[in-house]
């Protein structure tokens, strides 16, 4: 007979897992509420033209995609801003601005696993639309800020480097180089980090060697760490540059004054390699080095419309559930949950079961998780089954009681018993769960 596993990339989340997912999720999701986003929900299936239109043809090979039964070419979902966008260029004119949503979903990647990185993984994505100025930012980043110390982490734990690939723009400009060779440099920036000198080989193929000073100049512009420098590198260099600081001021400014400067870096090294990003970009990383990126994002004003939508600025984040995972756990920050009830009724027979299931079934309308044997047993084995439950309190339907038309209550920590009417047992346990 076969044995059937989970497909390659796949995950299963036991219930012990699924609580641990819930968990992150539920801070998340009230993180988000509490800076004013509103959730959304999308299709997991979507035409593959979608991904085509932001991501061009090669994007094919990185999904999971396949020729519907009504003859469509669609795809899995790989990642959140295509739909996103065409939610909202599909009511830009219904909606007040600023738009501010939020997602929790799960996406389809066909591509290599490693660490932190599978075929079938959870992202939190948050967007705000029709705001063009760094405001947007500042709201963004403060909410990727604090989606991460929701749980406990701080700036020893992990940081944001924000970049600006407008300011690279600008600055290249100034330099004298035309916008293709503008792309070819930046693509070598986003790799330089990885592959160092190497980065710059795809830029030769196709523009012949930089001259040696300008490069020298871009790798010294690569290695600017602070406002201040910044601001000293480009101060002579034309207005678009000189309002582009003024825009990271105000940025840097109000993050600072939210209390959240400390978590963040200036650091020209990141362009993410996106072509569609328009203006500033964030990653935030973990301080020790050790795992992948957290969580990246940035401003991307011409996506809704390429999409079909109006012009309308946007910019975005996203956090995967899996690398940030590993953070919590690396940290000590992932709690181990317990599932357990807040009452375990003990019954005896057959007529003291009945009268048990119309308290059981009351606690369980008000909210109280009310377990129960499903068979008779004897009592010293469904005493057992209450301790090791977790419950708080066992509620007792003996022959004794019943004859008594009463009910026992055992707090289950000091095991101490008193006796109620059938009509008190809803109050007596609300009131005994309230007080802790």
């Amino acid at each position: 007979m076969a044995t059937f596993q989970t497909l390659p990339g796949f995950r299963e989340f036991y219930p012990e897992d699924l609580a641990r997912r819930n968990h992150v999720f539920r801070l998340w999701r009230q993180t988000a509420v509490a800076y004013g986003f509103a959730e959304y929900d999308a299709p997991v299936l979507e035409p593959l033209d979608l991904y085509k239109a932001k991501s061009g043809e090669e994007i094919e090979a990185q999904l999971f995609s396949f020729t519907d039964k009504g003859g469509r070419e669609v795809a899995l979902r790989p990642e959140m801003t295509p739909t996103v966008c065409r939610l909202v260029g599909a009511r830009a004119n219904a909606l007040k601005r600023p738009i501010k949503w939020f997602s929790i979903a799960e996406f389809y990647r066909y591509e290599r696993m490693q660490k932190g990185r599978g075929r079938c993984f959870n992202q939190f994505n948050a967007d705000i639309f029709g705001e063009p100025g760094p405001e947007a930012e500042i709201e963004l980043v403060a909410l990727l800020i604090q989606c991460l110390c929701a749980f406990g982490l701080n700036e020893q734990d992990f940081y944001v480097r924000l970049s600006d690939r407008n300011l690279w723009f600008y600055y290249l400009e100034a330099l004298g180089l035309d916008e293709p060779r503008i792309r070819g440099v930046l693509g070598a920036v986003d790799r330089y980090e990885k592959y160092g000198d190497d980065a710059f080989k795809g830029y030769t193929e196709q523009f012949g060697a930089l001259d040696a000073v300008l490069k020298d100049r871009i790798l010294a512009f690569l290695q600017i760490k602070s406002l201040e420098a910044l601001e000293h590198t480009l101060a002579s260099l034309g207005d678009k540059l000189t309002a582009r600081l003024a825009d990271w001021r105000k940025l840097l400014g109000g993050l600072e004054a939210m209390g959240f400067a400390p978590y963040v870096t200036v650091d020209l090294g990141v362009v993410r390699g996106l072509a569609y990003y328009t203006g500033f970009v964030f990653e935030a990383f973990d301080r020790k080095g050790e795992l992948r990126a957290l969580a990246g994002g940035g401003r991307y004003d011409d996506l809704v419309q390429k999409l079909g939508g109006p012009a309308l600025p946007a910019v975005g984040f996203a956090i995967g559930d899996m690398t940030f995972a590993l953070l919590l756990e690396q940290r000590g920050l992932m709690p181990t949950l317990v599932t357990a009830p807040d009452v375990y009724c003990v019954i005896g027979g057959p007529a003291e079961r009945l009268a048990a299931f119309a308290d059981i079934q009351a606690l369980r309308a008000m909210g109280f998780r009310v377990d129960y044997p499903l068979k008779d047993s004897a009592f010293g084995k469904q005493f057992k089954a209450a301790a090791e439950s977790g419950a708080k309190l066992a509620l007792i339907y003996g022959t004794d009681e019943l004859a008594k038309g009463i009910v026992k209550i055992r707090d289950l920590k000091d095991r101490t018993e008193h006796e109620v009417r059938p009509g008190d047992v809803c109050s007596v346990v609300r009131d005994f769960i309230s007080a802790g």
